[in-house]
């Protein structure tokens, strides 16, 4: 029987693994449709493996339908946003800013710092909605590969959303590892910012020569709108658009300090500082002070509010379409087969950690799922055996979340789509950069821990 249980074990981490590099073949090579690939493949895999035929439609569908639920509303509010910001010339004023603040030769550090600020009380895709249309329009202004100025600021999404707490997918492994908020912070940002660095400026200076964009981007060209420097809105107030939804969200976090749990202002707080909520909210005052203020009537916010979202039904599909992939490779027991792996190998804690949240994120696409998944597995592991700071698991948990994300992760049909790029430039630069950061963040978590 061991014997048995070892060999379909390892038919399933063989099966999980020919479907995504079957995925990738398929998309970049023959250029199939990515929603009708990833469909037949997650269909496909599930019959191989032997799942029920009769739960296969409904598996992929959840998947597909617990994707959506959140990314949908977040894509289009985003969008909503950002063509306001388009069409007053809020994106613009702030591209203008930053370019006049760094630098032509240096808005690639400035966006990794933008994303690592904004993105720290966020989850990913949120932020990247929110600050997507600065990076057309500061790659537009500066005559600049999108990639070079994109490629930063998400390496610093990325890195706050995987290590840096309050971040709610970092506070996730703090509370499961018992460590200290305060140390986490200040080891995180050790550990995260040189990865930044790396994973985002320098790794996208080196590889823009290396990746070819299409001269024409019909979502970029939705919100980069040029005028004259005269006539656009205040720094102030268009900063103040893009910063309100995170505050409402950092508010919502911090509503247990102010007021007592079960209490209707808690209660109020709570809501307003859901992601969704915060959005909506954001793209109301958008309608008003860079809509109703900039001298756009009901009629032309109208227009821009519907007109925006078109080019969007490609990415929210393809999204839904890893959720579903990514489910299908957990109700197969392909997921739990690869963290049993990770599990019987003999390896340190911190290292462990890593590991089975790698894995767990190339199995499910999700960072988070990643993180909650192993925090638990490890955690208690973690207490019975002692020997490796609290603190320092989490990070080594956060790394383990960030790695190689591929077809069956939301962010990386974000990334392909809004950039233009084909898989196989996907592949190597976003992949590649979210590598770079797991890898770096892993390394200097050991060092920390040597040094301590």
């Amino acid at each position: 029987m061991p014997t048995l249980i070892h060999s379909h074990g390892f038919f399933l981490l063989l099966s999980g693994l020919a479907s995504v590099l079957l995925l990738i073949l398929l998309i970049a090579r023959y250029k199939i449709n990515p929603f009708i690939v990833l469909f037949t493949i997650s269909l496909a895999l599930a019959l191989v493996t032997g799942m029920p035929t009769k739960e296969i439609v409904k598996a992929f569908e959840a998947g597909v339908g617990g994707t959506l639920g959140h990314i949908a509303i977040v894509v289009a509010l985003g969008t909503m946003l950002g063509k306001m910001m388009a069409e007053s010339g809020g994106a613009e004023r702030i591209a203008l800013t930053l370019i006049k603040a760094f630098g032509k030769k240096n808005v690639h550090w400035a966006m990794m710092v933008i994303g690592l600020v904004v993105g720290l009380p966020v989850f990913f895709e949120v932020g990247f909605v929110l600050l997507i249309p600065i990076a057309f329009n500061v790659a537009k202004r500066t005559n600049t590969s999108m990639v070079l100025v994109g490629l930063p600021m998400v390496a610093g999404l990325s890195v706050v959303h995987g290590l840096v707490p309050p971040h709610p997918a970092a506070l996730l492994a703090v509370a499961a590892f018992h460590a200290d908020i305060g140390r986490t912070i200040f080891y995180a940002l050790l550990v995260g910012i040189p990865a930044a660095i790396v994973a985002g400026p320098l790794y996208a200076k080196f590889i823009v020569p290396h990746v070819r964009l299409e001269a024409f981007n019909r979502i970029a060209a939705q919100f980069v709108e040029e005028g004259p420097e005269h006539n656009l809105p205040s720094f102030s107030v268009t900063v103040g658009t893009v910063l309100f939804p995170v505050l409402l969200m950092m508010l919502g976090s911090w509503s247990d300090t102010f007021f007592r749990p079960g209490t209707v202002p808690n209660s109020v707080l709570h809501l307003l500082g859901d992601a969704d909520i915060s959005l909506l909210a954001a793209v109301l005052v958008s309608f008003v002070v860079l809509g109703r203020m900039r001298g756009f009537g009901r009629e032309a916010i109208l227009k821009f509010s519907e007109e925006c979202l078109a080019p969007t039904a490609s990415i929210t599909l393809l999204i839904g379409a890893g959720g579903g992939f990514g489910r299908i490779l957990q109700d197969t027991g392909i997921s739990q087969t690869i963290v049993q792996a990770a599990l019987n190998s003999h390896i340190s804690l911190l290292f462990l950690a890593w590991l089975v949240a790698a894995l767990v994120r190339l199995a499910t696409g999700s960072a988070t799922v990643a993180m909650t998944t192993a925090a638990g597995i490890v955690a208690p592991i973690a207490l019975q055996a002692g020997g490796a700071r609290p603190e320092l698991l989490a990070l080594a948990t956060g790394a383990g979340s960030l790695v190689f994300s591929h077809v069956n992760d939301g962010g990386f049909w974000l990334v392909k789509e809004y950039f233009n790029m084909s898989v196989a430039d996907t592949l190597k630069t976003w992949s590649i950069c979210e590598t770079i950061i797991s890898i770096l963040a892993l390394l200097l978590t050991f060092a920390l821990a040597h040094v301590m």
